[in-house]
C-alpha cells in the first residue's frame, strides 16, 4: 500500500505537537490542509488515527503508523549517508526512552556529539524505560540490567553508582543514633515518582527489611540534589551529580561505603540498529566517561 509522505508527516506532527494548529505551524501549511491530509490518510488506511482533544493523541493504529514513518526517516537518512547523497530532506528524528538520571549524567553529551539527528525523548523511571521499547513506541532506550528486549540489539554501558545522601544537619537530626531500620522508617526520603524503587531497594539491601518511610515525590534529578542539600530528605543520588556537593560538605553519605550500582544497557530495534550506529557509538563513548 502506497502512502503519501505528506499525509504521514501531518500525522507525525500532530502526535508530536498535540494539535492540528501546532502541526500546521511546524509544516508551514494551514490547519485546514492538515485536517484534509489526516482525513485522506484515514480514508486510505480505513482506520481512525487521531483522537481529537486537548492534546490530540494517536489511536493504536495512528501511533504505529507514526512510528513507521519516523523509522523510515531514519533508514533513509542512513542511505543518504552511505551514498553521500544531498541531505536536503533535513535531519531524521529518533524517539528514545531515557531515565532522567541517565539524561542528567551522560546522555546529553551523547546527543550533542551526533550530527544530522533530531531527538524526541521520553523521560521515565529507569525500571520502566524498557516498556516503551517493548510496546514499539520508541526506537531505542537506555534500560536497566542486561535483559534484552525481543527484537533489539543490546549494548552494555556500565553501572551508574548511586549514593545515599543527605545534608549534615538532616543526618544529625534523623540518624544521630545510626542508620537503623527504626531511623530509616522515620526519616523522610526523596522519591522521583511512584515507579522509583531505588530508596526502598537500598533500604532492603542494607537492613533486610521492607520499609515504607515517609517520602517526598520530586521528579527532577537536579531537584533531588538540591532538596537533599536543603535538608528536605535523604535520597539515592547519582554519584556524578553529588560529587562536588560531597566535596564541599553540603551533602554526606548517610552510611559511608554503601553505594548501589545500577547496570545500564543501550537497546535499539535490530532493523534500525545500522541507521543508529553513530548514536550508539556516541552513547557508548559518553557512558564510558561517567559509568563504572
Amino acid at each position: 500500500m502506497e502512502i503519501d509522505r505528506n499525509h504521514l508527516a501531518a500525522l507525525v506532527a500532530i502526535l508530536r505537537r498535540g494539535s492540528f494548529e501546532a502541526a500546521a505551524e511546524e509544516l508551514g501549511v494551514t490547519p485546514s490542509a492538515i485536517s484534509q491530509r489526516i482525513k485522506a490518510l484515514e480514508d486510505r488506511i480505513g482506520l481512525s488515527l487521531v483522537r481529537r482533544g486537548t492534546p490530540c493523541t494517536g489511536t493504536e493504529a495512528g501511533q504505529r503508523l507514526a512510528r513507521h514513518a519516523e523509522d523510515i526517516g531514519l533508514l533513509e537518512a542512513q542511505l543518504r549517508r552511505e551514498l553521500a547523497l544531498d541531505a536536503g530532506h533535513g535531519p531524521a528524528r529518533v524517539r528514545i526512552a531515557v531515565p532522567a538520571d541517565s539524561l542528567s549524567t551522560f546522555f546529553i553529551a551523547a546527543m550533542a556529539s551526533v550530527d544530522g539527528m533530531l531527538f524526541d525523548l521520553v523521560i521515565d523511571d529507569q525500571d520502566h524505560s524498557a516498556d516503551w521499547l517493548r510496546r514499539g513506541e520508541v526506537s531505542a532506550a537506555v534500560t536497566v540490567g542486561g535483559q534484552t528486549v525481543p527484537g533489539c540489539a543490546a549494548t552494555p554501558l556500565g553501572s551508574l553508582r548511586y549514593l545515599p545522601t543527605a545534608s549534615p544537619a538532616f543526618i544529625a537530626r534523623w540518624f544521630a543514633s545510626g542508620v537503623t531500620p527504626h531511623s530509616l522508617s522515620r526519616a523522610p526520603c526523596l522519591t522521583f515518582n511512584h515507579k522509583d524503587m531505588l530508596q526502598k531497594t537500598w533500604i532492603e539491601t542494607r537492613t533486610g527489611k521492607r520499609l515504607s518511610p515517609p517520602t517526598h515525590f520530586l521528579p527532577s534529578s537536579s531537584g533531588f540534589v538540591t532538596a537533599a542539600a536543603a535538608g528536605l530528605g535523604w535520597g539515592m543520588n547519582p554519584e556524578p551529580l553529588v560529587r562536588s556537593a560531597i566535596a564541599d560538605g553540603r551533602l554526606r553519605e548517610i552510611e559511608p561505603d554503601a553505594p548501589l550500582d545500577v547496570p545500564l544497557t543501550w537497546q535499539v530495534g535490530r532493523i534500525l540498529a545500522p541507521a543508529l550506529t553513530p548514536l550508539t557509538r556516541a552513547v557508548q563513548q559518553a557512558a564510558k566517561q561517567v559509568l563504572n
